[in-house]
C-alpha cells in the first residue's frame, strides 16, 4: 500500500515475555537466563529488538530476579510483571503502553526464541504496512505426521494444510487491545488466537527456522548450532574421581543401575560411585566446583537421593552454557562384583540420563591385582573424563 511521503511512519513498539519459569527445560535457572555462545538466552532478543531501527520501545514482562540478572535495559525499554498465564503478561504490557496511539504497530515476541532477525521483523511490518491487521511468521511441516494413541500410530494428516507458528507476531496496537479486552480466558498459547476470535485476519509470512523455541535442555545444543557457527568453541576437560566403602546391608547402585550384590556402597545419597566420578568430571570441565559444592552431604534433602539427579544437573550446566557433551570416559574399579556383565547396560543408562548417544560414552571395569582397599573388597573407585565443546568467553 502506497502512502504520502508526508504520512510519517507508524511507530513500532516491542513486548518482549521471559516471565515463564521454563520448568520443561529442567534447569537451575530461569530458561532464559540460560546461556547461548556467551550471553543469557533472553538478552538475544533483547538486543535484537532493541538494535532494530523501526523499533521505538519495548516492555520486557520478567520478574525483577531476572531483570536484575541481564544488566541494564536498552533506552525507551520497561519492564511490566508477569501474569499467572502468557495472556496475563501480554495485558500487563499493554497496560505499560496505555500512553500509546492505536494506530501504533507492536510486535510480541517470546524470550525462549533468540534467533530473531531484522529480516523477519521487516516482513512482518511489510505485512501491516500492506495493510494487515496482523501478521505471523509460519514454516513449514517438514515430518510426516500421524495420529497417535496409546503409543501406536494411526492415520496420516495432511501436512499441507499445516504450517509451524513462530513469534515475533505483529499487530496494530489498536487490534491487539482489542482483542485481549475481548478474551475471557488465558487458554490461548498465542496472540494470534486471540486476534482471530475477533473475526480478524492473520497474514502469514516466512518464517526462520533459527526461531527454534528453547523447550527443552537438549534444544541448546540445537540453537547453539543454529546462532552460534561466529562463535568460536573450545575443548574443555574434566576429570573425576570418587571411591564409597562396601558395607552390608545396602543396594548397589553403579552407573544408574542397581546391580545385585551382597554389599552396597556407604553414603549420604545411594553412593553411586560411578554416576559421582562423572559428575565431577562435567562440572571439572566446566569449572564449577564438584559434586559437594552443589549438593553438600550435610544437607539432609540430599540423603539417599538417587544420583542420576546429580548428573542431570550437571549436564544442564552444560547446555545452559551453550556447550555440548563430546565424550564420556569412565573406569569402575572394582574386585566385586564383575562389571563385565553390566557393562553395556550401565554405558545405555549414562547415555539416557546425559541425553547423548551412546558411542559417546565409555565404560571400562578393571581391577587391581587384589592390592590396596578394592583389592581387599573393602570399596569400588571410579575415574571419570568428560570432554566437552563450549563457547569461548
Amino acid at each position: 500500500m502506497n502512502e504520502s511521503a508526508s504520512s510519517p511512519a507508524p511507530r513500532v513498539v516491542a513486548i518482549l515475555l521471559a516471565g515463564g519459569l521454563g520448568k520443561r527445560a529442567g534447569f537451575e535457572l530461569p530458561k532464559q537466563l540460560a546461556e547461548l555462545a556467551g550471553k543469557p538466552v533472553l538478552r538475544w532478543s533483547l538486543d535484537a529488538l532493541a538494535a532494530h531501527e523501526a523499533i521505538a520501545a519495548g516492555v520486557l514482562v520478567a520478574s525483577e530476579d531476572v531483570a536484575a540478572a541481564i544488566g541494564p535495559l536498552p533506552a525507551g525499554w520497561e519492564i511490566a510483571v508477569p501474569g499467572a498465564e502468557r495472556q496475563d503478561s501480554v495485558a500487563n504490557a499493554l497496560a505499560a503502553l496505555a500512553d500509546r496511539d492505536d494506530d501504533a504497530l507492536v510486535l510480541v515476541h517470546d524470550a525462549a526464541r533468540p534467533g530473531v532477525s531484522a529480516v523477519v521483523i521487516d516482513r512482518l511490518l511489510d505485512a501491516l504496512k500492506d495493510g494487515a491487521k496482523a501478521a505471523i511468521p509460519t514454516l513449514p511441516v517438514p515430518d510426516t505426521l500421524v495420529e497417535q494413541a496409546d503409543g501406536e500410530a494411526g492415520a496420516v494428516v495432511d501436512r499441507g494444510a499445516l504450517a509451524r507458528v513462530q513469534t515475533p507476531q505483529a499487530f496494530h496496537l489498536g487490534t491487539l487491545r482489542h482483542a485481549h479486552t475481548a478474551a475471557r480466558d488465558g487458554s490461548a498459547t498465542d496472540d494470534a488466537q486471540i486476534v482471530r476470535r475477533l473475526g480478524v485476519g492473520v497474514t502469514a509470512v516466512e518464517g526462520d527456522a533459527r526461531l527454534h523455541k528453547l523447550t527443552y535442555a537438549d534444544d541448546m545444543a540445537i540453537l547453539s548450532g543454529l546462532l552460534g557457527s561466529n562463535v568460536m568453541m573450545q575443548t574443555a576437560v574434566g576429570m573425576g574421581y570418587d571411591v564409597h566403602r562396601l558395607v552390608a546391608d545396602k543396594p548397589l547402585w553403579i552407573g544408574g543401575l542397581e546391580i545385585e550384590h551382597s554389599h552396597g556402597l556407604e553414603g549420604h545419597s545411594d553412593a553411586d560411585v560411578a554416576l559421582h566420578a562423572l559428575t565431577d568430571a562435567l562440572l571439572g570441565a566446566l569449572g564449577e566446583g564438584d559434586i559437594g559444592d552443589h549438593f553438600p552431604p550435610s544437607d539432609p534433602q540430599w540423603r539417599g537421593a538417587a544420583s542420576h539427579r546429580f548428573l542431570s544437573f550437571a549436564a544442564e550446566r552444560v547446555a545452559a552454557r551453550g556447550g555440548r557433551i563430546g565424550h564420556i570416559d569412565l573406569t569402575i574399579i572394582a574386585e566385586a562384583p564383575k562389571i563385565g556383565p553390566h557393562r553395556t547396560a550401565i554405558r545405555e543408562r549414562i547415555a539416557e540420563i546425559l541425553a547423548i548417544s551412546p558411542v559417546r560414552v565409555s565404560v571400562k571395569a578393571t581391577t587391581t591385582e587384589r592390592l590396596g582397599f578394592t583389592g581387599r573388597r573393602e570399596g569400588i573407585a571410579a575415574q571419570a573424563v568428560a570432554t566437552l565443546q563450549l563457547p569461548e568467553n
